[in-house]
């Protein structure tokens, strides 16, 4: 392993349930030795990657902030994105998020919660599967063919009795999404949310994010949030200056699309 491997790794080792750690606890995170753990953090505290608290302990530092808000897929999209999470968190109260795919899973690049909100698994920054969460099946229904393959040939994790653990149900529920442009996914992450979500595409029309709503299992009708959560969509996808979508009436019949739209078992 070289010297920026183990770098990566080093910085890899702080995440959201861990933001500050000593320097033992990053040599037992990684598996680097000590004496090498200690110089790659004292480089990475002089360059401005890792700062050093008043007790000691380390945390992510400003200059890796800095870097990582040039990424087209992150800071500026979410930029972009963010007046229509607010305008759709305005019109609903409830959990508005933002999403992207990165290989076999969601990131969420932004979250809204109002205070009476449904709990919910996910935080800015957090990794996902992509089989159960709302964004998380709309990205997964506009991945490359390739990508859907793996992850329907991967064993599915089940959150609750209602996550979809079934790839031929799965493959269904995917085609039905590329049909309707919305996904519900419906207890599939935890028995007492639901949420409701749709693509987000870039200039040349590809899907490049996902937003949802994620209400209360019991409250509000997820069919009721469908034309907010597509205006927003449309609107974040028009920001981003992706073209007018194609009439779906006129769309050529998915291969995969089932007689009857379930986002569930």
């Amino acid at each position: 392993m070289g010297l920026t491997t183990r770098s990566l790794e080093v910085l890899g080792a702080f995440d959201p349930d861990h933001p500050v750690l000593t320097l033992a606890e990053v040599s037992r995170r990684t598996g680097v030795p000590l004496t090498t753990t200690h110089r790659i953090v004292t480089e990475l505290l002089a360059w401005g990657a890792l700062e050093r608290r008043p007790d000691g302990a380390l945390q992510i530092g400003l200059r890796l902030w800095q870097v990582a808000s040039v990424a087209p897929r992150g800071p500026s999209l979410r930029e972009v994105a963010l007046p229509f999470l607010e305008d759709l968190y305005v019109a609903t109260r409830e959990n508005v998020q933002l999403a992207v795919r990165d290989g076999h899973e969601a990131v969420f690049l932004e979250r809204l919660a109002g205070r009476g909100s449904v709990r919910v698994l996910t935080r800015v920054g957090d990794h996902f599967a992509l089989h159960a969460t709302g964004v998380g099946l709309v990205l997964l229904a506009f991945a490359p063919r390739e990508v859907q393959e793996e992850v329907l040939a991967e064993p599915l994790r089940a959150w609750t009795a209602y996550t979809i653990t079934d790839p031929a149900v799965l493959r269904r529920t995917l085609a039905e999404i590329r049909r309707t442009g919305v996904a519900i996914s419906d207890r599939q992450v935890t028995e007492d949310a639901v949420s409701v979500a749709s693509p987000v595409r870039g200039p040349d029309g590809d899907v490049v994010a996902a937003l949802s709503v994620v209400v209360r299992h019991g409250g509000v009708a997820p069919a009721s949030l469908v034309p907010a959560v597509l205006a927003g969509a449309t609107g974040i996808s028009r920001a981003l200056g992706a073209p007018r979508p194609r009439p779906l009436s006129g769309a050529r019949r998915d291969p995969d699309r089932p007689s009857a739209h379930r986002n569930g078992p």
